[in-house]
């Protein structure tokens, strides 16, 4: 019989013997990310969640139930929102859709022409240009609105539709993100091989680097329209007559009127409920042709 004895492998030191080590703490660990996820959701649905349940209570039942009980009113939230001053709110919301729309692909067109010059050409300056952009994207809307709206009233401009989408159609993060991308996006020999075979910059640009630049371009699409929709401070500046109002300046001027007549809160909340349906059905909409287009460009490559 052998004089050697087996030994039993005793436990690391600051260990408990006879407990797993390792998997526990990571499942403890990965935990955390998921909680905390969970927790930015929440803060971000609550809101959401109350909007739409406040949505279907009358006058009488949005200030007497349960926050998050749902009501019996929002048939007739509809009906007295669309019965408002004529139906003025689908009034306020075409005026939204203009600004939104028409400000959004003025300022894609743009910012695809120029971010594609900053990172394709070679000229004395760009540089210099391209970080008065970025002071651009870092200055606060509120500082600009008072020198545009001086500007505009020299033209006679202010209180008119061009007021509010002349200001919108250069943006700086949109030429930022579009010369970013065209960067990443557009080979330079790609380029280089369209003008050796005879293409002119315009037919190279529109026929080779755009499609390359669709995704990107989608991007700032979005996030322009969605700052247009949401703008509320140039149209309070801007404009006075009410019937070229977009949804928040109405919605605001209603918010205001309900301090003296407590009815139109429910028109406002139904009215805040029913302007976020567009920008819900614009993202999922963009985000299929977005996927689309990176997986298109994908296999291209």
């Amino acid at each position: 019989m052998s004089s050697l004895a087996v030994r039993k492998a005793s436990p690391a030191a600051g260990t408990t013997p006879g407990t797993a080590q390792g998997p526990p703490l990571r499942r403890r660990i990965a935990f955390v990310p998921t909680i905390t996820l969970l927790i930015g959701a929440i803060y971000c649905l609550l809101p959401v969640a109350w909007v739409v349940i406040a949505a279907t209570k009358s006058g009488s039942e949005l200030f007497s139930t349960f926050t998050f009980l749902p009501g019996s009113g929002f048939a007739d939230n509809i009906k007295d929102l669309n019965a408002y001053r004529d139906g003025v709110y689908w009034k306020w919301m075409g005026n939204s859709a203009l600004y939104a729309g028409a400000g959004a692909l003025l300022s894609t067109v743009v910012s695809a022409f120029s971010g594609y010059a900053l990172a394709i050409y070679r000229f004395r300056g760009r540089e210099t240009v391209f970080n008065v952009l970025l002071a651009g994207v870092l200055m606060p809307p509120v500082i600009l609105a008072i020198p545009q709206y001086l500007l505009l009233a020299k033209a006679d401009l202010t209180d008119s539709y061009l007021s509010v989408l002349l200001p919108l159609i250069l943006s700086p993060y949109g030429v930022y993100l579009a010369r970013i991308y065209a960067t990443g996006a557009v080979p330079t020999d790609v380029v280089e091989a369209g003008r050796m075979d005879g293409a002119g910059e315009w037919r190279i640009f529109t026929r080779v680097a755009l499609p390359m630049m669709v995704p990107g371009l989608v991007t700032v699409f979005l996030f322009q329209f969605v700052a247009v929709w949401n703008n509320f401070l140039l149209p309070f500046i801007m404009l006075s007559d009410d019937e070229k109002f977009p949804i928040t300046l109405g919605l605001y001027t209603l918010l205001e009127q309900g301090a003296n007549t407590p009815a139109l809160y429910t028109l406002v909340i139904t009215g805040a409920l029913l302007a976020v349906i567009p920008l819900v059905a614009l993202f999922l909409v963009i985000q299929r042709f977005w996927s689309l287009d990176l997986l298109s460009g994908a296999v291209k490559s």
